[in-house]
């Protein structure tokens, strides 16, 4: 059996979860990339670490434009499914599935999802949660963002982000209108030519709830709680994983992918608590990243990865999917605090502390690397991966951890 995944740039996912789960089902896989360079690079220094990869034949293709995908599909001959794990490249994957008539995503929800304006509209429509937010069209006069404010009822501080972008790139709370100003000619000048969406900051506790569905199944498979940098921005710190996906909010989390067409695959759907209520903050139409999925396949005892293939290729998930209840796990990011050259940082570890906590770091950066504070995960140095049977035991030895090596970046 062939399965044609799309990718940009190389991703942990990828690399370590969904490429070896396919050699364990057997699969022969065309990876379509833009990158294909940089896929072969990393697939070498996998393979080169004792990682199991399939039959795997990389094939440059234009992954964000769904006729090239498709082009390139039918020149490559018949496959049994066609998938990706990106944000950016969901709609093309399921247009391409459609269209070689293999099981797959709605297209109109991967899109629906991605485009966050379309997103407050769908579920506004639905009657489940309306959040004030206004679209800001390319290329716009900044000044005007202030009268959409108006218009739409919105109140300060508000949230500015990218219309379709991903990992808190570029979103930033704004407290009044010269700030909204200020903020959206800054993004523009980085970002030109894109959509921006103006909406309500939602304050409060932020979960996750990860999900994994065939179209007749949809499980909740986990659920972290998440600890956020300092505002304006909102990077990701800490994620801890929680016995089990908290009520009543996962029922009205599942309600609302119901209402967006949400229901294949994997998804990771962030959320706020706010009292009784369970209110999106965005949702990602494919596995949670910077290895919480790794982590969480590992601690639930679950073929994850495999499992989300075998949707892909029309085989039908589990009515129960039996994961283990007893793992906790915490991941812990470390993030530049300024720009500059990392001159300081530990190696790569992997160790079991005496009272049973597995911790597993991972850098992120290489050392003399010089890099900008853009105050998004690209400004993570690196990522400790604690798992274990007790939260205390893990919080411990994630403090002593951190309080015994250090990160140092010079100007």
């Amino acid at each position: 059996m062939r399965l044609h995944l799309l990718a940009l740039n190389p991703t942990d996912s990828v690399t370590e979860g969904f490429l070896p789960a396919a050699a364990r089902l057997g699969l022969d896989v065309t990876l379509l990339t833009d990158q294909p360079d940089a896929h072969r690079a990393a697939y070498d220094r996998y393979a080169a670490g004792g990682g199991a990869l399939p039959a795997l034949d990389v094939r440059h293709c234009d992954v964000r434009d769904f006729r090239d995908v498709i082009s390139r599909g039918a020149q490559l001959g018949p496959a049994d499914a066609v998938f990706t794990n990106s944000d950016h490249l969901q709609a093309q994957a399921a247009l391409a599935a459609a269209y070689f008539g293999l099981p797959g995503k709605d297209w109109r929800a991967a899109l629906r999802t991605k485009n966050k304006a379309h997103l407050r509209r769908a579920l506004a429509a639905s009657g489940l949660d309306a959040v004030r937010a206004a679209e800001l069209a390319p290329g716009g006069d900044p000044e005007d963002a202030s009268a959409a404010i108006a218009a739409t009822g919105l109140t300060y501080p508000c949230v500015i982000k990218p219309r379709e972008g991903v990992a808190s790139e570029d979103v930033v709370l704004a407290a009044d209108a010269a700030e909204l100003v200020r903020h959206c000619r800054e993004i523009g000048a980085r970002r030109p030519g894109e959509a921006l969406v103006v909406e309500e900051y939602l304050a409060g506790p932020l979960h996750t709830l990860e999900t994994l569905g065939d179209g007749r199944t949809l499980h909740a498979v986990g659920s972290f709680r998440t600890d956020m940098s300092p505002l304006p921005y909102f990077m990701e710190e800490r994620l801890t994983l929680l016995p089990a996906p908290p009520e009543p909010y996962t029922a009205q989390v599942l309600g609302q992918l119901a209402a967006l067409g949400v229901g294949f695959g994997a998804c990771h759907t962030e959320y706020v608590v706010q009292g009784d209520r369970a209110r999106l903050i965005e949702v990602n139409y494919r596995a949670i990243g910077d290895q919480c999925d790794l982590v969480l396949a590992d601690v639930l005892g679950i073929p994850l990865f495999e499992h989300i293939l075998r949707t892909h290729l029309g085989t039908p998930l589990p009515d129960a999917l039996d994961a283990r209840t007893d793992g906790r796990a915490r991941l812990e990011y470390i993030r530049a605090e300024r720009g500059g050259r990392l001159v300081a940082a530990p190696a790569a570890s992997d160790r079991t502390t005496p009272d049973g906590v597995r911790l597993d770091y991972r850098p992120l950066r290489e050392l003399n690397e010089d890099h900008p504070l853009r105050h998004t995960n690209r400004d993570y140095l690196g990522v400790l991966r604690a798992t274990g049977r007790d939260q205390e035991r893990i919080d411990r030895a994630v403090e002593e951890f951190l309080a015994s090596h250090r990160w140092e970046i010079a100007s």
